[in-house]
């Protein structure tokens, strides 16, 4: 029996995957929990249409994503804060931080969970952060700590 899945199944596949299994899997385990339906031909056709659909909004992000990438490639943002002597922060700069900067210096929107620190920054400098606008798309920037 074809089944299309309603959700992600381990070890099956995954949300929208046409695939192949026993009847009594489906009718008795699958379909009553609603982690798939029969796969009719009509219902098919909706697959498919959804799939296309999926696809075009897939590329636009990507494309979105590469526009911003190539605002921000290599650029520096400054964050300023309060430090003691030494050169030590009171705290550290999070992403939050470094996406507040990114929105405020260069006009670019950026999630903070798509900043990537290696470790926390708790000194004055300069650093390296990774941003990651797409699963596709992964710029550097420096980000500059100062006083």
């Amino acid at each position: 029996m074809q089944v299309i899945l309603k959700q992600d199944v381990d070890k099956l596949g995954k949300r929208g995957d046409l695939i192949k299994v026993s009847d009594g899997y489906a009718r008795n385990y699958l379909i009553p929990r609603g982690l798939a339906e029969e796969a009719t031909t009509e219902k098919i056709k909706k697959l498919e249409e959804f799939k296309r659909i999926e696809e075009k909004r897939a590329k636009k992000l990507e494309e979105e994503a590469r526009e911003k990438a190539k605002m921000l490639q290599g650029k520096q943002v400054i964050v300023r804060v309060s430090a003691g002597e030494k050169g030590k922060l009171f705290g550290s700069v999070t992403n939050a931080h470094i996406s507040e900067a990114i929105q405020e210096q260069l006009g670019v929107e950026v999630d903070k969970k798509l900043v990537k620190l290696e470790n926390p920054i708790k000194e004055l400098g300069a650093y390296p952060v990774k941003i990651k606008l797409h699963p596709n798309v992964e710029i550097d920037m420096t980000v500059k700590v100062e006083a």
